[in-house]
């Protein structure tokens, strides 16, 4: 590339590129994209020998000692030579492996070919990878934990590299196996994937372009081309004819990337043992061979590819830097959010009880405010409504109310009952009414009120069931009824109570569950300590809701008692309004106008209605205007008691109400065995709070690195 100087790029940027290496160096480049140049190829591509040029060090070429794992090579300017080895682990090693990795590492005075053997040789120890087949014990061939080597000094311009395995497609024996094709593969292409990556995609020039897979898989993960830098080596091996074509190619007339093409000559074996300076070698080819001479000087030799490399590299860094800084900001704050929701470690019964009071302590406050509908206090409200107990529990106290004072008699008093029209003494045909609104829950069908359908009250036949009992029950009284009638009466004409009250408790039951498990699970991030502290509540919440049916089959109990009683006036004006009432129909059918006096009934029709009915008549008439009277006031006595003590005292508002169970004094009462039960984390909470750790451990690092001069 005419006119390009190494001054121009060795410091372009450098506090960026600077903090990039230290990025990849605390490990932050498993979690977040960075800009990097990886090195891919296939085997026996010459990705090593570029490699060698790139780096001006040579590799130890026995044994496949450089292609088992991935490399990354730093160069950077400093005052002083110092060339740093280590060995970063990968994300999912175990705690052990990684720990003995990261005590691993020196400096070392050069990397001349022993000592980079020898390198090589400790880092496939440390790894734990195969040797050459002689191990009793089956060892990977390959790892995913990445050799760093830094390399700083005065004469260094800043590049940082990373040389991952060649792909592969044939095993070898006693060395490699059909799984270690996939994995390099799987290894090679995550590196490959990184959006922000340059892939110097290394191809021999000698043998059809269109049959290497690893332009394929540029292709692949670089749709555009955008960000594949194409190197072509040995093309001193090109046959004789075919020059025109790998020069067309590289000059991006067949097969067009926006980072171009390079040409590298490397040195065969035969050079290198001669020793011949690879620069010299290149020049003397691309100087003097044909078609080789006519191609542009910047795109051939490793001399003009590390310059172009250093130029992609600090455009690259330049571009991502922000970015890379906004997203290392996002992960952390995502990995504190959800740190936070895992909630503080739960190791030991100290802990564990700090967990479940501060749970239990929210619980109660949630009740204070579903009890008192102050909703808009907590935000949780919104998320579900089942928290809203209070409007609901409201909603179907009034519709208990409504169909006890409309159907919850068996025979209507009047024709009119249940919005009847006239006074019709036919038949009409059975309407029906479910007793339960909500749904069952199968952890509390034993104790629940079953389903059922009850029948409107039957119209047209009061007065002849009244007959009928007060004909049974007649005995010598003159002109009035025996006294156990009216009890008699009363529990047939109450005999839905029981199944229209209970099946408005078994309802508030169901909604006071329901918001017990809504409500810990709103306050309890961890699903499986909510159902362990559901599992341990649940024998208690059944004996809590036990008391509340207990308590309305008293009330029920006592309404069926054989003495009506009630103190409440309203029973002797609602009976003297009924007496009133029938005397002023039978008046209202004798009334006449009389000019100035209005209506006006004369005195014999006002006493005829009473002098003309019988004895029989005028006791069943009294028994039905006192049954009437007597079972207004005790249907409403019975709607209030049960809504005041069975639910409102029972389920929702005394000191052993379901609701007032999960508690911090409840939790403080838990033994140490209960606690570790309850709230002690489960293998996967304290991998995933290991790995989380782990993450803002290295978030962290990274944002002092950003934050640094």
């Amino acid at each position: 590339m005419a006119g390009h100087h190494p001054e121009r790029y060795a410091f372009a940027e450098p506090m960026m590129l600077e903090k990039i290496d230290k990025l990849f160096a605390c490990g932050i480049g498993d979690l977040v994209d960075l800009p990097q140049i990886v090195v891919v190829g296939d085997q026996s591509s010459g990705k090593s020998s570029v490699l060698e040029g790139l780096i001006k060090k040579p590799f130890p070429r026995d044994s496949g000692l450089c292609t088992r794992f991935t490399t990354h090579i730093v160069f950077r300017r400093a005052i002083q030579e110092q060339i740093l080895v280590s060995i970063m682990p990968d994300r999912y090693a175990s705690p052990e492996h990684s720990s003995r990795l990261k005590e691993w590492g020196r400096a070392v005075p050069d990397l001349d070919p022993n000592t980079f053997r020898q390198i090589m040789e400790e880092a496939h120890l440390e790894m734990g990878l195969s040797g050459n087949g002689d191990e009793t014990e089956r060892k990977p061939t390959f790892s995913s934990d990445v050799l760093r080597l830094e390399i700083s000094g005065p004469d260094q311009e800043h590049l940082s590299i990373i040389d991952v395995p060649g792909i592969f497609k044939s095993t070898t024996k006693g060395l490699t196996t059909k799984a270690d094709i996939g994995l390099v593969r799987n290894m090679v292409t995550g590196y490959m994937k990184n959006p922000r990556s340059i892939m110097l995609a290394v191809v021999p020039a000698n043998v059809d372009v269109a049959t290497q897979e690893i332009l394929e898989l540029a292709a692949e993960f670089d749709v555009h081309g955008d960000r594949t830098l194409g190197v072509l080596t040995k093309p001193d091996l090109v046959d004789t004819g075919a020059e025109s074509g790998v020069a067309a190619l590289s000059e991006g007339k067949a097969r067009r990337m926006k980072l171009g093409w390079h040409i590298s000559r490397n040195p065969g074996q035969k050079e290198l043992q001669d020793n011949i300076d690879r620069n010299v070698l290149e020049a003397d080819f691309f100087r003097s061979c044909v078609p080789w001479s006519s191609v542009d000087k910047d795109k051939v030799g490793v001399d003009s590819l590390r310059l172009r490399l250093k130029e992609v590299h600090s455009s690259l860094v330049k571009t991502e830097f922000p970015r890379v800084k906004i997203e290392i900001k996002s992960r952390l704050d995502a990995c504190r959010e959800r740190l936070a929701e895992l909630g503080p470690e739960r190791n030991n019964p100290a802990e564990q009880m700090a967990y479940l009071t501060r749970i239990s302590t929210r619980f109660q406050r949630l009740v204070v405010l579903a009890l008192n509908a102050t909703h808009g206090a907590d935000d949780v409200f919104e998320t579900d409504h089942r928290l809203r107990i209070a409007p609901a529990i409201m909603s179907r106290m009034k519709t208990f109310s409504e169909e006890m004072a409309k159907y919850g008699h068996t025979y209507a008093f009047t024709a009119q009952d249940n919005d009847a029209a006239g006074d019709s003494e036919i038949e009409q045909p059975a309407k029906l009414f479910e007793i339960r609104k909500e749904d069952y829950l199968d952890e509390l069908v034993n104790i629940l009120h079953l389903q059922g359908s009850l029948q409107y009250p039957k119209r047209g036949y009061i007065r002849d069931w009244i007959l009928q009992i007060f004909q049974n029950n007649r005995g010598f009284e003159l002109g009035t009824f025996n006294a156990s009638l009216l009890a008699t009466c009363m529990k047939r004409q109450s005999s839905k109570w029981t199944d229209v009250g209970m099946g408005f408790v078994s309802d508030v039951i169901i909604m006071v569950h329901n918001y017990v498990e809504t409500a810990l699970a709103s306050i309890c991030n961890d699903p499986t300590v909510c159902n362990s502290l559901m599992d341990k509540l649940s024998d208690e919440l059944i004996k809590r809701y036990q008391r509340a049916i207990t308590n309305i089959q008293f009330l029920l109990d006592v309404e069926k008692s054989d003495t009506p009683l009630t103190l409440n006036h309203y029973f002797n004006e609602n009976l003297q309004k009924s007496r009133q009432g029938h005397f002023t129909i039978n008046i209202e059918k004798h009334a006449f106008h009389n000019g100035s006096h209005g209506r006006v009934v004369r005195l014999e029709h006002a006493t005829q209605t009473t002098r003309s009915m019988s004895n029989e008549d005028y006791v069943m008439q009294d028994i039905h205007d006192i049954l009437q009277s007597y079972y207004k006031v005790s249907r409403k006595t019975f709607v209030d008691s049960v809504c005041k003590q069975a639910v409102l005292h029972h389920l929702l508002q005394c000191e052993e109400s379901p609701l007032a169970l999960f508690s911090p004094i409840f939790v403080s009462q838990l033994s140490m065995t209960e606690l570790e039960e309850l709230a002690g984390e489960a293998p996967a909470l304290k991998r995933s709070r290991s790995q989380l750790t782990k993450e803002m451990t290295s978030l962290l690092a990274a944002m002092k690195i950003l934050a640094r001069a």
